[in-house]
């Protein structure tokens, strides 16, 4: 049997053969599609691959020819799954493709601010360095990770790949289990206020849930020691944005992120403020898209596919 299939965000996973997709059946991709061309493109398809377009109870029950939906992504958040189950399609998702290039991904924003390496690099491009008399520069402080106390917020895949390379630099590692459920006996469970009070990096790989909303918020996020580096590269929603943005006016800590409550970014946004521009690394949700890791995510998807079609 060929399968009609539509994909319909296909700018999301940047350059990539989607010629995989055309043994199954027709293949139709678009770049991407707002939420009220969803039925239009998708009315005859028998599959559908979505990365973050929403298919909502609305859309799904109009698509009685749908059988599959794959989601190019790990988090299955943009498509009713209730609805989904109700009607008779099934939805398969891919775990596990990114955890080294976000694991990565929080050791280069790390590395950025404990080596100081955006104030480094614009003095020597902005010529500091070709007026200096003597050979070096030491302006601004720069730290090893070896023996610092490492944070881990949520403790899965990529929490616990995290560690592993951290723990190579000399870092001591603990971790918070949003869920509760994680006993890994072989790095210290800490209770949250204890791990955001004695950590010197924190950096968060968590879902977006009713556990994980709103976690670090005025009160707790406080409690962070002067010169605290805090990643989130979870989801957008896990650290209030406001309050780490005012925080970051008055508190000498830095904040490193992927992921955003709202993406694209809010034109408005107060990550903008250019008085806390230095104290931030803001990153397009981009960590899972590196080179290997999106080749891992269209494999998972055809693996998918495949499953379904030889069911």
């Amino acid at each position: 049997m060929k399968y009609n299939i539509v994909l319909l965000d296909s700018a999301t996973l940047g350059e990539c053969d989607l010629g995989v997709f055309e043994s199954f059946g027709t293949f139709t991709h678009f770049t991407n599609t707002t939420h009220s061309e969803v039925l239009a493109r998708a009315k005859d398809a028998d599959i559908i691959i979505t990365n973050k377009v929403v298919l909502d109870s609305a859309i799904l029950k109009e698509l009685p020819k749908l059988k599959l939906i794959c989601i190019a992504a790990t988090g299955m958040n943009n498509v009713d799954l209730e609805c989904a189950k109700h009607q008779g399609i099934e939805v398969k998702n891919v775990e596990g493709y990114s955890s080294s290039a976000v694991a990565q991904h929080t050791l280069m924003l790390a590395l950025s601010f404990l080596g100081n390496l955006a104030y480094y690099d614009r003095f020597c491009k902005g010529g500091d360095w070709s007026r200096s008399n003597i050979f070096t520069h030491i302006g601004a402080p720069i730290t090893e990770l070896e023996g610092r106390e490492w944070g881990i917020i949520g403790f899965g895949s990529i929490g616990q790949r995290v560690a592993s390379l951290v723990q190579a630099f000399g870092a001591n590692v603990s971790y918070f289990s949003t869920s509760g459920k994680n006993t890994n006996v072989s790095f210290k469970r800490k209770d949250l206020d204890v791990l955001l009070s004695t950590s010197d990096i924190i950096s968060i790989h968590a879902p977006l849930n009713q556990a994980t909303a709103n976690l670090l918020h005025a009160q707790n996020l406080t409690i962070l020691k002067d010169h605290t580096i805090l990643l989130n590269m979870g989801r957008g929603g896990i650290v209030n944005e406001n309050d780490i943005a005012k925080i970051l006016e008055s508190k000498e800590i830095y904040f490193g992120t992927d992921v955003l409550s709202q993406e694209p970014m809010e034109r408005n946004h107060p990550f903008l403020n250019p008085k806390i521009a230095h104290k931030l690394i803001l990153t397009p949700h981009i960590a899972w898209a590196y080179d290997k890791a999106r080749i891992r995510l269209l494999k998972g998807v055809v693996d998918n596919i495949r499953s379904f079609v030889s069911s």
